[in-house]
C-alpha cells in the first residue's frame, strides 16, 4: 500500500457503547437521529455497508457492499476529540481527562489573568452559543475573558474580535496552555473568537485548538520515522499538538476538508492523509440540529463517489468517526458511542468484521499496510486487505 487515506466524520456515532450509562448517555445514536431527518439522503455510504454495519438496524442495507465494514468500541475512558484521535492512532487512554463541571479552581483562574493582565468572566460548563449571547456585552464593556468549559475536558476562551486580535487571543491560550499541565491537564484549549453581525453576536470561523501533547507514540510518529508521509488536514495537527506531521492543510469547513482531500487525491506522495470534518461536531451536533447534522452527511456523501474513483492500484480509504454527538440528545454534549469503520479499495474484500474492539485497530492496521512496525494491541485488519 502507498497511499491511505483517513476520513474522521466528527462525531458519527452509530449507537450508544455498553458503558453508555456510565456517561449519562444511555441510548443515544447520532446516526439514527439524524435518520429522522427529511434531509438526509446518504445512497453512497449505504451502497459502502453503513446500513450493514450490526446493530444499524434503521436505515436502508445493500445486499452487494462495496467495503469492509464494521462498528468500533472505544477502549480508552472518554468521548472527546482528544482521546478518540489518540486512540485511532494507537494511543489509549486508560483514565479520562479532567473535567470541570463546577468551573475552573479559583488559583488557575487567578494565575491566567496575572499572566493576561485581563480578568476572567464566566469559567462555567456553557453552550459556546449561549455564553456569547449572556456574557458578550459584558465583555465589550470591560475587555474581561469570556471562560466556560463544557462535559468535555476543555478550557474555552471566547473573546470579540474587535476587542480582542485573533493574535492576542491565541497567545492568551498559549498562557493557559503552559498552565494546565499535570492534574489540571485538560485536552485542548480553545480559542473561540466572536463578531456582531445583525445585531447578534455570532462565533467566527477563527477557532484554534491547543491540545495536550499525546502522552506516548503515536501512528503518526511511527510513520515519521520511517520516511512516509503523514499529511494532516484540519484540526489533524492542532489535535496531536503538531507531533509527527509533515504537512499540514488548514481548513474551516467540511467543504473545504473535502476539496482538499479530492486535491491530495491526484498528488503523488507515499504515507498517510489524515483528514477531520469538523462540521458535524461543532455546527451540528453541539447544537442538536439534527436538519443541519443531516444536510451535512448528505454533502459528503454526494462527494463519495470522486473520492473513490479517485483512489489508485495502491491506495486505501478509511472511513471512521472519534465519539458520537447525538443532535437529538437532552444536552449538548459529546456522546459515549460506536463508530462506524468502512474500508474501502481496490484490494478490499467486501465483509462485514462485526464489532471491532478498539479505534487503535486502525493504527495498526493503517502501520502495517505501509510496511512499519508498530508495537500495540490494536488489531491489525491489515489480512483482510490485498
Amino acid at each position: 500500500m502507498k497511499r491511505i487515506f483517513l476520513i474522521v466524520l466528527d462525531s458519527f456515532g452509530i449507537g450508544s457503547l455498553p458503558d453508555a450509562k456510565d456517561f449519562g448517555d444511555e441510548g443515544a445514536n447520532t446516526l439514527k437521529s439524524t435518520a429522522r431527518s427529511e434531509y438526509l439522503s446518504i445512497p453512497n455510504l449505504i451502497k459502502c455497508g453503513l446500513g450493514n454495519i450490526d446493530g444499524v438496524d434503521f436505515i436502508e442495507k445493500t445486499d452487494t457492499p462495496l467495503g469492509i465494514y464494521a462498528r468500533c468500541r472505544e477502549k480508552s475512558k472518554g468521548k472527546d476529540t482528544t482521546v478518540g484521535h489518540w486512540e485511532i492512532a494507537g494511543l489509549i487512554s486508560e483514565k479520562p481527562l479532567p473535567t470541570y463541571p463546577q468551573g475552573f479552581p479559583c488559583d488557575v483562574i487567578k494565575e491566567f489573568e496575572r499572566r493576561t493582565g485581563r480578568g476572567v468572566i464566566c469559567n462555567l460548563p456553557y453552550s459556546g452559543t449561549e455564553v456569547i449571547k449572556d456574557y458578550g456585552e459584558m465583555h465589550e464593556k470591560t475587555g474581561d475573558l469570556i471562560v466556560y468549559t463544557s462535559a468535555d475536558s476543555v478550557f474555552q476562551i471566547a473573546a470579540h474580535e474587535d476587542v480582542v486580535p485573533l493574535d492576542e487571543l491565541y497567545r492568551y491560550c498559549q498562557i493557559a496552555r503552559e498552565l494546565l499541565v499535570g492534574e489540571h491537564g485538560v485536552g485542548r484549549v480553545i480559542a473561540r473568537p466572536f463578531t456582531t453581525r445583525e445585531g447578534k453576536y455570532v462565533r467566527t470561523a477563527n477557532r484554534r485548538d491547543f491540545s495536550l501533547e499525546p502522552s506516548g507514540k503515536t501512528m503518526l510518529d511511527v510513520l515519521c520515522k520511517n520516511g512516509k508521509d503523514v499529511l494532516a488536514v484540519g484540526k489533524i495537527k492542532d489535535i496531536f499538538a503538531g507531533l509527527g506531521i509533515t504537512k499540514h492543510y488548514p481548513t474551516h469547513s467540511n467543504t473545504e476538508g473535502i476539496n482538499v482531500t479530492l486535491e491530495l487525491l491526484n498528488e503523488d506522495f507515499n504515507g498517510l492523509a489524515f483528514i477531520n470534518l469538523v462540521d458535524f461536531d461543532m455546527l451540528y451536533g453541539h447544537r442538536n440540529d439534527i436538519d443541519g447534522y443531516a444536510r451535512a452527511l448528505t454533502q459528503f456523501d454526494s462527494y463519495l463517489p470522486k473520492i473513490i474513483d479517485s483512489l489508485k492500484e495502491n491506495d486505501l480509504l478509511i472511513i471512521t468517526a472519534d465519539h458520537g454527538c447525538d443532535p437529538g440528545d437532552t444536552s449538548t454534549d459529546h456522546t459515549r458511542e460506536y463508530v462506524p469503520l468502512i474500508i474501502l479499495g481496490k484490494g478490499v474484500k467486501p465483509q462485514n468484521l462485526g464489532t471491532v474492539c478498539g479505534f487503535d485497530a486502525v493504527a495498526k492496521t493503517v502501520t502495517d499496510l505501509l510496511g512499519t512496525s508498530f508495537d500495540i494491541q490494536g488489531k491489525s485488519l491489515a489480512k483482510y486487505i490485498k
